[in-house]
């Protein structure tokens, strides 16, 4: 790793899932939601909850827990829906992802990113960018272009009519919080 990849820092929004702590690149992250009842969609794989109205927009919500083969999601106060960007080729999808609650902004440098380990998580490896030092534990870096499978997008694509909810469609609901700024009561 050169000196300009350990001192690039990057910004991640953490979130815990099933007990586990999880963080995404807040690039990716258009807007955060209370999680309210979805409509759920016959012959869906199991993983997509169903999809939300937002702003006019067809957006499927996927619970990640039963993407990673474990419980689904409980739904309490503090659940809530991750409105993410994943893109494939250049093509971009708007999809929501469930998570049990959403911590902090995080900032990470390079030298503050290890390697995906090979064994010891819920999460398959090749949805892992690493494991980002937060405090005194680790939290597991998602690659969200890699855990919504093309599949999905598709799917995503079709569940949002002609197109699907591309990312252009929904405008970003404010600005992000800053680094190290809570995000949960």
């Amino acid at each position: 790793m050169s000196a300009s990849d350990a001192t690039q820092r990057n910004q991640y929004l953490s979130f815990t899932l099933a007990g586990s702590d999880y963080a995404v690149g807040i690039l990716q992250v258009r807007e955060i939601l209370q999680y309210e009842t979805v409509t759920r969609v016959p012959s869906v794989p199991p993983s997509i909850r169903g999809v939300i109205n937002l702003r006019g927009a067809v957006v499927p919500v996927l619970d990640l827990a039963l993407k990673f083969g474990l419980e689904a999601t409980p739904v309490t106060k503090r659940t809530c829906v991750l409105i993410v960007d994943a893109s494939v080729g250049g093509e971009s999808t708007v999809v929501g992802v469930m998570a049990d609650a959403v911590r902090e902004v995080l900032e990470l440098g390079g030298d503050e990113v290890e390697p995906p380990p090979s064994f010891g998580t819920q999460v398959r490896v090749d949805y892992l960018v690493g494991m980002g030092k937060a405090g005194k534990g680790f939290v597991l870096l998602l690659d969200l272009d890699r855990v919504i499978s093309a599949g999905e997008r598709e799917l995503a694509a079709q569940l949002g009519g002609e197109g699907g909810a591309p990312a252009g469609a929904l405008a970003a609901g404010g600005s992000a919080p800053a680094a190290g700024e809570a995000l949960v009561p």
